[in-house]
């Protein structure tokens, strides 16, 4: 999740090729393809591969990590940009063109794409497709990656006994250390390069560089006197700060999803081994380093609430790290805590949460470019199996598929992988592309880490809108050995597409749209959806709907309106995200919503839910408001209220703005009347004698 800026670069992500690739490189298609066969272990056919990628010109080599090491020198020393099919090599081809570059060497661009694990080394051959597939995905333009510095100036905590206090021993040399002990063992002394105290951890909060802990009944040891350890007198509850927790304190975790916490290490004190590692990974965490923000976030969409209603809470429900929280009328999120798992992406239904490493616009177009690739080089080769897409995360699955293809039988020929950072984040949008664009199958490799929460609601509401069309084409597999996995996928496939070619773009609404209106068509009826999907429809209830509007001036997307000429609701379905503020705001409980797809025309267009006779003004005639409300009020105030006791004053209730204010300026108790003006004077007045001597005085 971090990389470092030192030279000796700490890269916590486990697929640094693929990262780097995605937030390093330049908006253009590499110059120089560098092929390898790997000592002749896989089949490389040039000319559909070159094409594939882009480039140029050609590079061949057959061991390009020995005895064709100067090939591939010559090829990263023209200052050029090169594509290496070979992603086993990256930190050593990298590493030779900094060396190129510092001696003098033209700087250049080089990029990394596995064909071999990921499609040569198989039973199934020829995998010329699939390779070009791939290929043709590594040239894509990257969009850069936005990251924030996390400084960490190596303040760590340590939570333990026994094991606290030998860890803490042996983390001073790098890191300033306090031990909060949860239990004082028996011959513990003090020691002078590191501090201890004890007391009960109430509350940790933030991430690397940026933890609070609040303890209850904090002490703090003695360093003088003899015997044991002993501790000063409790002071109460204090708040501090450091920059790394290394919990060894066998109890529950502090935070939910331990794992996904940056600067958070977790370890039973009984495992050694596991200390071990613990210990070490919290000396690699000092400096600064890079942190990618996962998620943009556009508040002006969000649809969490409006006006102190309620109502999208898709994202905070789903949040394994709790790093988003309630913010007024829109969610906020931390980038410190955010790990990137991508599930409010996935869920959020306008859109203001967006996966950003990479954005969803970026991935539709490795899909179109794997799929498109793919087509074109099976075509040439009379393949006529369609493909079908594999979606792995970025360290269990990409091991599973080196394991199979260095010991097994490798990927089917016709299964193509597809790298993420986390495959909670591929939700219904993305696999609805997928099948779109042309892939027969989505099959989504799930880690013993995954949180199958998300990911199988967004199954069941692809599934809902692929509706009879879909049956088994989503298949999620959690194999625990790379041999069932190789097994799984030489299961029964479909063997055809679902039968459109969409390229999908824009947001990922417009994409299931447009990929739901190919599939249905414009005369198919409202597809149902299961309970809180974000498409559907606003029910009214117009008997008990006064019309007040109230849903209309809330909703976050404008899907309810008014019409400014006449006393309507409206209301606009392929706009509406299901989030239920109008349901929340509605005074008479007169809304209800109904989760579903509209894939017609008639969703784009404005409906009229509740329309009324506007009332005519009695003084001007001018219409306002509506009849049955006007009326209403009428019959409960007029007489009955003091304000209109009398006829003059009720009939107030009938009149419109203009009218009711000169009404009261006129009225002869009004508090507002100024009595009757004087009659202007005229020369004649002065002629004929009715003037008076004197003017009159003016006040």
């Amino acid at each position: 999740m971090l990389q470092q800026h030192a030279p000796c670069a700490l890269d916590t992500r486990p697929f640094a090729p693929l990262h780097a690739a995605m937030s390093e490189q330049s908006d253009k298609r590499p110059d120089i393809l560098l092929l390898c066969d790997c000592a002749g272990s896989m089949r490389l056919d040039d000319k559909p591969l070159l094409a594939a990628s882009g480039a140029d010109k050609l590079v061949r080599c057959t061991e390009a990590c020995g005895r064709d090491l100067d090939k591939v020198s010559r090829a990263l020393g023209k200052g050029q940009r090169v594509l290496i099919a070979c992603e086993q090599e990256a930190p050593r081809f990298t590493t030779l063109a900094e060396e190129l570059a510092e001696s003098g060497a033209a700087p250049g661009e080089t990029r990394f794409a596995d064909i071999r694990d990921r499609a040569g080394w198989s039973d199934e051959a020829p995998a010329t497709a699939k390779q070009a597939a791939l290929l043709a995905e590594a040239a894509l333009p990257r969009p850069f990656t936005p990251t924030m510095d996390v400084t960490s100036p190596g303040t760590c905590l340590v939570i333990g006994d026994e094991a606290a206090l030998e860890a803490a021993a042996r983390l001073t040399d790098e890191l300033a250390v306090t031990v909060l002990l949860t239990k004082t063992p028996d011959f513990a002394v003090p020691d002078g390069r590191f501090d201890v105290i004890r007391g009960r951890l109430r509350r940790a909060e933030g991430g690397l560089g940026r933890f609070t802990v609040t303890i209850d009944d904090f002490a703090e040891a003695r360093r003088s006197g003899r015997g044991p350890l002993a501790f000063a007198p409790p002071r109460g509850r204090v708040a501090s700060d450091c920059d790394i927790i290394l919990d060894l304190s066998g109890n529950d975790p502090l935070f939910p999803a331990p794992h996904k916490r940056d600067g958070y290490l977790r370890a039973d004190p009984r495992d050694r081994a596991a200390v071990e590692r613990a210990v070490g990974d919290a000396r690699a965490l000092v400096g600064t380093f890079e942190k990618p923000l996962y998620i943009r976030f556009e508040a002006d969409l969000c649809a969490h609430a409006r006006a102190g209603k309620t109502g999208c809470t898709r994202c905070l429900d789903v949040c394994p790290t709790n790093a988003i929280t309630p913010d007024g009328d829109h969610v906020r999120i931390d980038p410190l805590i955010c790990a990137g798992c991508g599930e409010c992406a996935a869920v959020c239904p306008s859109g203001a949460a967006s996966y950003d490493d990479p954005p969803a616009d970026f991935l539709f177009r490795r899909l179109v470019a794997l799929q498109g690739a793919f087509g074109e080089a099976a075509a040439a080769d009379g393949e006529k199996r369609p493909p079908r897409l594999l979606v792995h995360d970025a360290e269990h699955g990409s091991e599973m598929i080196r394991l199979a293809a260095r010991f097994g039988r490798g990927l089917p020929a016709d299964v193509i992988p597809l790298a993420v950072n986390n495959v909670e984040g591929f939700g219904h949008a993305e696999m609805l592309a997928a099948l779109g664009t042309g892939f027969a199958e989505v099959l989504v490799l799930l880690s013993p880490r995954t949180d199958r929460t998300v990911p199988e609601r967004e199954k069941a509401l692809a599934e809902a809108i692929l509706a009879e069309k879909g049956a088994a084409r989503i298949r999620f597999l959690s194999p625990e050995t790379p041999d069932t996995l190789e097994e799984m996928l030489r299961e029964s496939a479909p063997e055809a597409t679902i039968g459109t070619n969409v390229i999908p773009m824009g947001r990922r609404r417009d994409a299931v749209r447009t990929i739901a209106q190919a599939l249905h068509g414009d005369e198919v009826a409202p597809l149902p959806l299961p309970e809180g999907a974000p498409y559907g429809a606003v029910v009214v209830d117009e008997a008990a709907c006064t019309l007040c509007l109230a849903c209309a001036s809330l909703c976050p997307a404008g899907a309810l309106g008014d019409n400014p000429d006449k006393p309507q609701l409206r209301f606009q379905e392929s706009a509406c995200l299901q989030c239920g503020i109008c349901e929340a705001a509605c005074p008479e409980e007169a809304i209800t919503l109904v989760p579903r797809l509209a894939t017609g025309r008639e969703a784009l267009r404005w409906r009229v839910l509740k329309e009324e006779e506007p009332f005519a003004c009695i003084s001007c005639g001018k219409p306002f408001g509506v009849r049955s409300t006007i009326e209403r009020i009428s019959e409960k105030l007029a007489g009955q209220h003091w304000m209109f006791a009398d006829d003059g004053r009720a009939k107030l209730i009938q009149m419109c703005d203009d009218c009711r204010v000169r009404a009261q300026y006129h009225d002869e108790n009004s508090p507002f009347r100024l009595g009757t003006p004087h009659k202007p004077r005229t020369t004649e007045d002065y002629l004929e004698g009715d003037a008076p001597d004197e003017p009159p005085t003016r006040h």
